[in-house]
């Protein structure tokens, strides 16, 4: 496991790439309400991307920025940093697309809200610490892409008024978890 705590964050790039590519030859002309659902997976790759990798170091910058702790990998570690990426993104996303795609595309909505909730979280804190890991894709492709596909559904009546207010309680659910996480079971660690 310490291999994959290690290294996960180093294939969000190339598979962000593959992704689009796929979808832009296989889905994008065939269900653009689907292509939106599964873009939502690839911009978020690129997300983790900035986060981690160029120029990385989110695990520093929220230990010490928002945690106040003086050490760059503590209480927020790779393990933990898997353990909250690799559900969201890496499983929840992709099965809430497939689901989508196969069951019924309300089911996907969430992750657009997820993300752009996600991304108003890192503009917010640009306010205070101006520059954080996830900063720019947050606000060029997290908030206008889930802007875009919240929109299209709703333009289009592809999903009822209550699944978008359902796929947004999920998304603002998923966000208070991780922010829970963060600040009622890591914080408390740094100054027991």
């Amino acid at each position: 496991m310490k291999w994959l705590y290690d290294n996960w964050y180093k294939s969000t790039l190339f598979l962000a790439v593959y992704l689009l590519v796929f979808l832009i030859l296989f889905v994008l002309k065939t269900d653009f309400a689907l292509f939106l659902i599964w873009l939502q997976f690839v911009v978020y790759l690129i997300h983790q991307f900035e986060e981690y990798i160029l120029p990385g170091g989110f695990v520093a910058f929220f230990n010490k920025n928002l945690l106040q702790s003086k050490i760059a990998d503590y209480p927020l570690d790779k393990k933990a940093s898997f353990w909250i990426n690799i559900p969201i993104i890496f499983i929840a996303f992709p099965l809430s697309a497939i689901l989508a795609g196969t069951l019924d595309i309300a089911i996907g909505i969430w992750t657009a809200y997820f993300s752009v909730i996600n991304a108003a979280s890192h503009v917010g804190m640009s306010f205070k610490y101006k520059y954080n890991p996830g900063l720019l894709v947050s606000m060029f492709l997290n908030i206008p892409v889930g802007l875009y596909t919240i929109y299209f559904f709703a333009s289009e009546n592809l999903i009822s008024f209550q699944h978008q207010l359902i796929g947004c309680g999920i998304g603002l659910l998923t966000q208070a978890a991780v922010m829970i996480y963060g600040f009622r079971v890591l914080k408390p660690k740094v100054n027991p």
